[in-house]
């Protein structure tokens, strides 16, 4: 593991260069045309008044992917043997567990909290430190919960649809929780040295990117535009996430007269 996450760390160099590299290649503009006819629609979602600006840091999030986060977790994938990335992965949704435990109680639902703590001390304890998941196999299903799900449990609005830098789709709700949810993270819990931090965050990005190949190999053959489908993905599963599985109908306003 800490081999894995010297190399994570001499990545992290890497990634960053070629993610300002790929601020001058993200493709310009087409035609006046196309353009004229973007303008039509962009803007006139209900959560996505922002979207010109999103969609240029999804532009660029993309450049970012192709050029450096796709063929990383292609090699990850293709170099580290399966149950190796199994484990990891299993680490870190195990240290994640923590984080959603404490989410849980914050959000007063004690018996998803007291499911949840037990899941992490069950892994933590007879999975290798989380690398096997013992807990799954016991009945004990992952809830993963943040605090942008703990901030809508207690009323607070989404608000618009925001496209990050790196980080990829959020709301501005979620974009304030983050700093909360980043002091919490995984590699934030597992070490103290703000180098191993590092690492571990860079190797938790190539995990998460590997495996996301196979969906993204979906996206490519079937969306027209993957900005409206990753984005109408995403605000779908949040609003579920806040409210357990089951969100209540959205009230349409009514028609302007």
């Amino acid at each position: 593991m800490s081999r894995i996450i010297a190399l994570a760390r001499r990545g992290l160099a890497v990634l960053l260069l070629a993610a300002l590299g790929a601020c001058s290649t993200v493709p310009p503009a087409g035609s006046n045309q196309a353009a004229a006819a973007e303008d039509a629609t962009i803007g006139t979602h209900k959560s996505d008044p922002w979207e010109r600006l999103n969609r240029r840091v999804y532009g660029f999030n993309e450049a970012v992917d192709a050029a450096v986060l796709k063929p990383v977790a292609q090699g990850y994938r293709a170099v580290v043997p399966e149950f190796i990335r199994t484990g990891i992965d299993n680490m870190f949704g195990n240290l994640g567990d923590a984080w959603s435990t404490v989410n849980l109680l914050l959000q007063a639902k004690p018996k998803p909290a007291l499911e949840m703590g037990m899941r992490v001390v069950t892994n933590s304890v007879f999975g290798l430190a989380g690398f096997l998941d013992i807990a799954e196999e016991a009945g004990l299903s992952r809830q993963t919960e943040d605090f942008g799900q703990t901030l809508g449990v207690w009323g607070v609005q989404s608000g618009p649809y925001v496209v990050l830098p790196l980080l990829g789709p959020s709301t501005l709700r979620d974009t304030a929780a983050l700093p909360v949810d980043m002091k919490a993270s995984p590699s934030a819990i597992a070490f103290k040295e703000v180098r191993d931090q590092n690492g571990a965050t860079v190797l938790s990005i190539i995990n998460t990117r590997t495996k996301l190949l196979n969906a993204s190999k979906v996206l490519d053959d079937i969306a027209l535009d993957r900005y409206i489908l990753l984005r109408d993905a995403y605000l779908s599963r949040r609003r579920s996430q806040v409210y357990d599985g089951d969100p209540p109908d959205e009230v349409e306003p009514p028609p302007a007269k």
